[in-house]
């Protein structure tokens, strides 16, 4: 139960940090917004660091550099996707491999689910896909060159989830702080490749900072879920991160909800309610 919380907690969180970081790409090339964005999260794990303790352990290092270079390929994989479109058939497919592979993962790892987690665990991806699908979503088909990214975007967010998972549980933040440094770095290097084509705008420092707190607080709930619970759970549950960007988009820009998301919701509540029987 409390390893469902946190996942909650994290999937709320991640979907906070998307909308907000939505708003600064908005504003300024997503470059810039990140290159705010990172350096925030950075500096919120380091100040959580004598809080909850850090230990750089071999292991620890090398999964969480591991999930900071997953993390930088799904930066860049999303950030092509969206240029490719269309993100109401692509970003459902993002969401459902994001959700999936990491429980497989946890299923090839010996994790078992009860009868209330058999059928919730289901309803949770059909949820994933309905709640991130946007409205006109059957009427746009996808071309084959989106469909790679869209799918690596998908792989590459699993995996990060996937490498945190693997660190080890007495590792404290250190794999988080190893992987936003190596994110952050490679973020760095893109930037300097394509500064010519970041644009003159800068970046809304206060809206791009809060998505890079909200990004580190997300990862640190989900690091402590995985440790608490079976990956197979958490895993979906996070990947439900979707439905907290619906509900902002529709209480601060008045975005409509459509039936098919709304659906997606009420279907995302009843597999919460089941896993949490498991």
């Amino acid at each position: 139960m409390f390893a469902l919380l946190l996942a909650l907690g994290s999937s709320l969180a991640y979907g906070c940090a998307d909308f907000l970081g939505g708003l600064g790409a908005r504003k300024a090339h997503v470059l810039r917004t990140v290159l705010v964005a990172a350096p925030a999260s950075l500096a919120v794990e380091l100040l959580l660091w004598p809080v909850l303790g850090a230990s750089f352990t071999r292991a620890g290092v090398v999964w969480g550099a591991a999930s900071g270079v997953a993390s930088a390929a799904a930066f860049a994989l999303l950030y092509k996707t969206l240029a490719i479109g269309p993100m109401n058939v692509l970003s459902p497919l993002t969401a459902l491999v994001s959700a999936a592979l990491p429980v497989a993962v946890g299923l090839l790892q010996g994790e078992r689910l009860g009868v209330a987690g058999l059928v919730g665990l289901p309803l949770a991806l059909v949820a994933v896909v309905m709640v991130s699908a946007g409205h006109g979503a059957r009427s746009s088909r996808p071309s084959r060159t989106a469909l790679l990214p869209a799918f690596g975007a998908g792989a590459a967010i699993a995996l990060q989830l996937v490498f945190l998972h693997q660190a080890p549980s007495d590792s404290g933040v250190a794999p988080l702080i190893i992987g936003r440094a190596v994110s952050s770095a490679v973020t760095l290097a893109a930037a300097a490749v394509m500064r010519r084509r970041l644009g003159p705008e800068r970046p809304a420092y206060a809206i791009s900072a809060t998505a890079g707190v909200l990004d580190s607080l997300a990862n640190l709930l989900f690091l402590f879920a995985a440790h608490s619970g079976d990956l197979t759970v958490v895993a979906v549950i996070t990947a439900l991160y979707p439905a907290g960007t619906v509900l902002l988009a529709r209480g601060v820009l008045a975005e409509r909800i459509h039936r098919g998301q709304l659906v997606g919701l009420g279907t995302a509540a009843v597999a919460v309610g089941l896993l949490t029987l498991t």
